[in-house]
């Protein structure tokens, strides 16, 4: 009997990890587009903020490339797994905003590296809770 997709030996570049890494990616270029946006277009005087509205756009992105490239074998109903996406970036784009306001707002520190420090918390964050919590593969 051939084995499921699921159950045959991948190579790195078909792995989950590097599928995550991959959306993470474009979910982040899209993140940080519209935060430049937000504060060199649009003037913005707080980078927190700024990043909490570019935030959204950043999550909508992870969660269609999750969904669809990433964790495409959850048998997670949709409903299930936006709900939980929802309160799981929401939780981090919160701590992610916070992080930023703290770094850039509060300490007057470049608001690239914050970004990039931010940035690392949420990858870390946002695999295990959607490999855990909302896709559950």
């Amino acid at each position: 009997m051939p084995a499921s997709a699921a159950e045959r030996p991948q190579g790195f570049w078909q792995s989950r990890p590097f599928r995550y890494i991959v959306n993470g990616l474009v979910a982040t270029a899209v993140h940080f587009a519209v935060l430049t946006f937000n504060l060199k277009v649009l003037g913005f005087a707080s980078a927190g903020f700024a990043n909490l509205i570019a935030a959204v756009f950043g999550i909508a992105t992870s969660f269609i490339g999750s969904r669809v490239y990433v964790f495409h074998g959850s048998a997670e109903t949709l409903l299930h797994q936006i709900s939980r996406f929802i309160l799981l970036y929401v939780s981090i784009a919160l701590l992610h905003g916070a992080l930023l306001y703290a770094w850039t707002d509060v300490m007057a520190l470049n608001y690239i590296a914050g970004f990039a420090v931010a940035t690392v918390m949420q990858v870390i964050f946002s695999y295990w809770g959607n490999k855990i919590l909302v896709f559950k593969v």
